[in-house]
């Protein structure tokens, strides 16, 4: 099995587009990720992920490339996520749940209008084996500035995200960071919009970082796990997916979230069979 996987990265083009895509989207997604849940802001993951459906759709009727449509409508609805929770009684998690829904439905109906239900799927759930070199190539240089934004900004982002109060107090503009990494968070949902689609985005940006949280404490050192973890999953996804025909990019997810269940038990943060263990010792 393995090693028609690997003839079958030697003979056929499409396969090596989706192992290098899902590469590099699993590094980026790992990487953005960390600042997401740092922040509390996986709802804010999930809406722009679901609110880039109508740019997508949009894109699709006038005929121009699909990032255009939806990086403007993932920070417009970043832009209306945020004017809602400052500008009203409204707590954030109800905000996000309104502006992500209606972004979701809205984008069904212009789907619906373009008649295109198989684009639609394809959008949902995801179809990385079908990545053409144009769009391997736009990942991959997305992807590098993005992840060059996290190095040139990274004390920056560390601070803003740690403690807002005091950045706030030093001098650093906390609102234009926050809108940094909408910004890189729009960019990485569009790119990972072709190996998981909008349903499972969510599940690359969170469950590799959340992995990563359970073994170090240090920033640096959980992008860099919580990046290993998500290009892993990918390729384990990948492989699975293609070897037994089914979605790739729900193989992707669910290899994810294997690791951090096995993560959640024998991570030494976690501790959680030794705790187990210890309480069962203590009844005893």
């Amino acid at each position: 099995m393995i090693q028609n996987f690997i003839n079958g990265l030697y003979e056929f083009h499409f396969l090596q587009n989706a192992l290098v895509t899902a590469v590099v989207i699993g590094i980026v997604s790992g990487a953005v990720g960390c600042f997401i849940i740092l922040r509390g802001m996986s709802l804010m993951g999930d809406a722009i992920s679901h609110a880039v459906l109508p740019g997508v759709a949009i894109s699709y009727i006038l005929g121009i490339n699909f990032f255009v449509g939806a990086i403007i409508f993932g920070l417009l609805s970043s832009v209306i996520i945020t004017f809602i929770k400052n500008n009203s009684i409204i707590k954030g998690d109800t905000a996000i749940g309104i502006t992500f829904s209606s972004f979701l439905a809205l984008g069904v109906i212009l789907i619906g209008i373009a008649n295109s239900s198989t684009d639609l799927f394809h959008i949902l759930f995801g179809n990385i084996l079908a990545v053409q070199d144009i769009d391997k190539w736009l990942t991959i240089g997305v992807s590098v500035a993005v992840l060059l934004a996290i190095v040139l900004f990274f004390k920056e982002l560390l601070i803003t995200s740690f403690d807002p109060l005091m950045a706030k107090a030093i001098g650093m503009s906390v609102n234009f960071y926050h809108y940094l990494l909408m910004v890189l968070l729009t960019l990485v949902s569009v790119t990972a919009m072709q190996s998981v689609g909008t349903i499972l985005i969510v599940a690359m940006l969170i469950t590799p970082a959340a992995t990563a949280y359970l073994y170090t404490n240090s920033l640096k050192k959980m992008i860099i796990l919580s990046s290993s973890i998500g290009a892993s999953s990918s390729v384990l996804g990948l492989f699975i997916g293609y070897s037994f025909n089914i979605a790739v990019g729900s193989s992707i997810v669910i290899t994810s979230a294997v690791i951090f269940a096995i993560s959640f038990l024998v991570s030494p943060k976690q501790n959680f069979i030794k705790k187990k263990v210890k309480i069962d010792d203590q009844k005893t």
